[in-house]
C-alpha cells in the first residue's frame, strides 16, 4: 500500500470525526494497513484481504446494530460463541459483549486487544455504558440484538442494584446475569402477567387476616422513595379539596395498585374519559352486578330497605337498598322534596320499587320508625298480601336506649360524666396526663347512634374507674391552678363520690345489654334476623337478674316497660319468630329450657307460612318437614353431623 493511500485514510478518517461523512472509511481496513506499512510488501496486503470475512465464504459477520460487529466475525459459523477479532485475529469464546471488553482492555481474565486504538475502545466503553429495560432473552447477546430504548428511573434504579460480572463463560452468565433489550412481542402477555394477581386480589390479601407478605418490589424501595411518592399524593389531594378519608376507601387501594402494575409512563384518564366512556362502563358493570344479584333474590328473596335523610341544601331524600344472602344493594335515590310525606304517597313509591325488583322476590320491607312511614307499611301489606313490614331494628333500639337515658335515676349520672369528659378534654395538659394514667386509652367512644355513644362513655369512665381518682389525687393535680378553680373542685368531688359510681353501674346494668343487640343489628358479618328475638329475650332476662334487689324494684319496671313498648309494640311481626324457629342453634337449645317460648315461636312460623305460601299442597309439605326439624326425626335432622355443626353453620345457608 503506497503511502498517498494512507494519507487518503487518515484525512477521511479526520473529518469524519469532524462530522464530515465519508462512507468509503472502513477502520479495521486502517489498522490494517497501517500494520502493513513499514513493511511495505504486497504479501502482508494480501494477507490482510484474505482473513476479510466478506469475502471469506467460511467466515460470517452478524446482522446486528452493535458496534462490536465491525470489529469481529464468527469464524466458525455452527459455533457462535466464539468470535475472531479483525485486529489482531485471536479469537474470544463469550460473544459480542467478551470481544468488546477485548477491544477496550482491563478486564480480569479477558487479553486486552494489542492493536485497538484509543478511539476504538472509546467506542466500544460508551457502547458497553449504554443501558437497556431487562428482559429475560437467551438470543439477544448471541445475536447481537442491542435495540437501545430509554430506561425509565424505576428501571434504572433496578439496573442499578444488579452485580454484572466483568467475566465468566456464556454458561455461566446466562445464569448469573439479565439481558438488557426490548421484548420481542409487546402485545403477546408473558407468563409473568399471566401469573400476576389483579389489583383487586393483592387488596384483598393485603388487607386479610395474619397476612404479612411483602412483594419483591416493594422489599427494595427505600422509606424516602415511599414518603416522595406519598407526598405527592398528599399533594393531589390538597390541591382538589379532597376529603381525608377517601384515602380509606378500598378502590383507592385497588387503583393504586392497578396503576403501579401497569408501570411507568401511565397516562391519567382525562376529563372527557372520566366524564363519558368510563362512566358508562362502569354503568354497565353495575347493571352486570345486579344481574348477579338478582339470582339471590329469585333463590333466597330480599328485603326493601328504605332510609330518608336530609342533606346540607335541605333537600329530603330517600334511598331505597336491597338486602339478601348476596349482600346490600344500592337500588336507588329518590329526591322528595317537592312531595308531601304521607302514607299514600309513601306507599305508592313503595309499591314502585317492589315491582321493580319483583313481588315474589320481596319478602319483607324496613322502613323507618315515623309515624307516616308505619301507617305506610301498613298499607303495604293490605297491597301485597305475601309481604311483611318491619320498622328499623337499630332505630329502635337506639329509641330505647334515647328512653332510659332520660330516666330520673340515669340523668344525674349522665350529666355528671358529660361534666368530667368535657373539663378533661378542654386542657391539653390534664387531657395529656389522663391518656398517661390510661395507657392511652380515650374516655369518650363515638358509635354509629348518639345514645349509644353516652352509655359506652360511661362504660370507658368506669374501666379507668382508679386511674382517674388517682390521677385528680396526684401531687400533679393538687398543686396546679385548674385543682382551685370552681369547675376542677366539682369534676373532683365527682371522681371521688360513691353515689356517683354507684349510679354508673346502674346505668351500665340496664344500657349494656341493649348495646350488644344493637351491636348485632348494625353488624354485617352474621345475620341478625335469626338472632335478635333470642338476644332480645336474653337482654330482658339479664336486666331483671341486674335489678333483683327489692330497692330497685321500681327502677327494673320503668326500664321494662320502656323495652317492651318499643320492641314488643313496634317490632311485633312474626316474621323474627320465624326466623329464631328456622335457628337450629337457638331454636334446639330453648326447647330443652322453655316449652312455651316453643309454642310462641311455632306460632309465629305457621303465620307466616299461611301468609306467604299461598299453594296449600305445598304449604302442607312444608309443614310437614318443618314438623321432621323441630322433633330433630328423619334422616336429615338426626343425623350426627347435622347435629354436630348446628351451632357453627350460618343459618340462612
Amino acid at each position: 500500500m503506497n503511502v498517498s493511500s494512507n494519507i487518503k485514510h487518515k484525512i477521511c478518517y479526520t473529518c469524519r470525526q469532524k462530522g464530515h461523512l465519508d462512507f468509503r472509511y472502513n477502520p479495521v481496513t486502517e489498522v490494517q494497513n497501517m500494520a502493513t506499512q513499514g513493511t511495505g510488501s504486497a504479501e502482508a496486503s494480501n494477507a490482510a484481504s484474505n482473513t476479510d470475512p466478506k469475502t471469506d465464504p467460511n467466515r460470517k459477520l452478524a446482522k446486528s446494530n452493535d458496534p462490536g460487529w465491525k470489529y469481529g466475525f464468527w469464524p466458525t459459523i455452527g459455533n457462535r460463541d466464539v468470535v475472531q477479532c479483525c485486529l489482531c485475529d485471536r479469537r474470544i469464546t463469550g460473544g459480542i459483549t467478551r470481544l468488546k471488553e477485548h477491544l477496550v482492555g482491563g478486564y480480569g481474565d479477558v487479553q486486552k486487544c494489542v492493536k485497538t486504538t484509543t478511539t476504538i475502545a472509546r467506542e466500544m466503553q460508551d457502547a458497553m455504558k449504554k443501558k437497556r429495560p431487562l428482559v429475560l432473552d437467551d438470543e439477544g447477546e448471541q445475536q447481537g440484538e442491542d435495540n437501545v430504548i430509554v430506561l425509565t428511573e424505576e428501571s434504572q434504579d433496578v439496573a442499578r442494584r444488579i452485580v454484572h460480572p466483568s467475566s465468566g463463560t456464556a454458561a455461566k452468565r446466562k445464569q448469573s446475569t439479565l439481558k438488557f433489550s426490548e421484548p420481542k412481542e409487546p402485545t403477546t402477555k408473558s407468563v409473568g402477567s399471566m401469573l400476576r394477581k389483579t389489583p383487586i386480589e393483592v387488596v384483598e390479601e393485603r388487607h386479610s387476616k395474619g397476612s404479612s407478605q411483602v412483594s419483591i418490589q416493594a422489599s427494595i424501595r427505600t422509606k424516602g422513595e415511599r414518603e416522595a411518592v406519598n407526598l405527592e399524593w398528599a399533594r393531589f389531594f390538597y390541591e382538589c379539596s379532597i376529603p381525608f378519608n377517601a384515602a380509606n376507601s378500598r378502590q383507592f387501594e385497588i387503583a393504586i395498585e392497578a396503576t403501579a402494575q401497569y408501570g411507568s409512563g401511565y397516562r391519567p384518564p382525562t376529563y372527557h374519559e372520566l366524564r363519558e366512556p368510563l362512566l358508562e362502563k362502569v354503568v354497565k358493570e353495575t347493571d352486570d352486578l345486579r344481574k348477579k344479584y338478582e339470582d339471590a333474590w329469585k333463590q333466597y328473596g330480599c328485603t326493601l330497605m328504605s332510609d330518608g335523610w336530609t342533606d346540607r341544601r335541605g333537600h329530603h331524600l330517600i334511598n331505597f337498598l336491597v338486602n339478601s344472602l348476596e349482600g346490600t344493594f344500592f337500588l336507588e335515590s329518590v329526591d322528595a322534596s317537592s312531595e308531601v310525606h304521607d302514607q299514600v304517597m309513601l306507599t305508592d313509591l313503595l309499591e314502585k320499587k317492589i315491582m321493580d325488583i319483583g313481588v315474589d322476590k320481596v319478602v319483607q320491607a324496613v322502613i323507618d320508625n315515623g309515624a307516616n312511614y308505619k301507617a305506610a307499611g301498613k298499607l303495604l301489606m293490605e297491597r301485597f298480601p305475601t309481604l311483611y313490614w318491619a320498622p328499623c331494628a337499630a332505630h329502635c333500639l337506639d329509641l330505647m336506649l334515647e328512653d332510659v337515658a332520660k330516666l330520673k335515676e340515669f340523668k344525674k349520672p349522665i350529666s355528671r360524666t358529660r361534666h368530667v369528659t368535657t373539663f378533661i378534654y378542654r386542657h391539653g395538659r390534664l387531657l395529656s396526663a389522663m391518656r398517661e394514667k390510661t395507657n392511652g386509652r380515650d374516655l369518650v367512644r363515638p358509635t354509629a347512634t348518639r345514645f349509644a355513644t353516652t352509655f359506652l362513655t360511661l362504660q370507658s369512665l368506669y374501666k379507668h374507674k382508679d386511674a382517674l381518682r388517682f390521677l385528680f389525687t396526684f401531687e400533679e393535680w393538687t398543686g396546679c391552678k385548674l385543682a382551685k378553680t370552681k369547675a376542677g373542685k366539682k369534676v373532683y368531688d365527682i371522681l371521688l363520690s360513691r353515689e356517683f359510681w354507684n349510679s354508673v353501674e346502674d346505668c351500665l346494668r340496664a344500657s349494656l345489654p341493649l348495646i350488644i343487640v344493637l351491636r348485632v343489628v348494625n353488624g354485617d358479618e352474621r345475620p341478625a334476623m335469626p338472632e335478635v328475638d333470642a338476644l332480645m329475650n336474653h337482654a330482658k332476662q339479664k336486666i331483671k337478674a341486674s335489678f333483683s334487689t327489692e330497692n330497685k324494684r321500681s327502677l327494673l319496671n320503668k326500664i321494662i316497660q320502656i323495652i317492651e313498648s318499643r320492641w314488643d309494640r313496634q317490632m311485633d311481626t312474626p316474621l323474627y319468630g320465624a326466623a329464631l324457629f328456622l335457628n337450629p342453634g337457638k331454636f334446639y337449645t330453648i326447647q330443652k329450657e322453655n316449652d312455651e317460648y316453643v309454642g310462641h315461636l311455632r306460632g309465629c312460623f305457621n303465620d307466616v307460612l299461611a301468609r306467604m305460601v299461598q299453594d296449600k299442597s305445598i304449604r302442607n309439605k312444608i309443614d310437614q318437614q318443618s314438623m321432621l326439624y323441630e322433633d330433630q326425626r328423619g334422616d336429615i335432622f338426626k343425623n350426627c353431623m347435622a347435629l354436630q355443626t348446628v351451632k357453627s353453620k350460618n343459618p340462612r345457608k
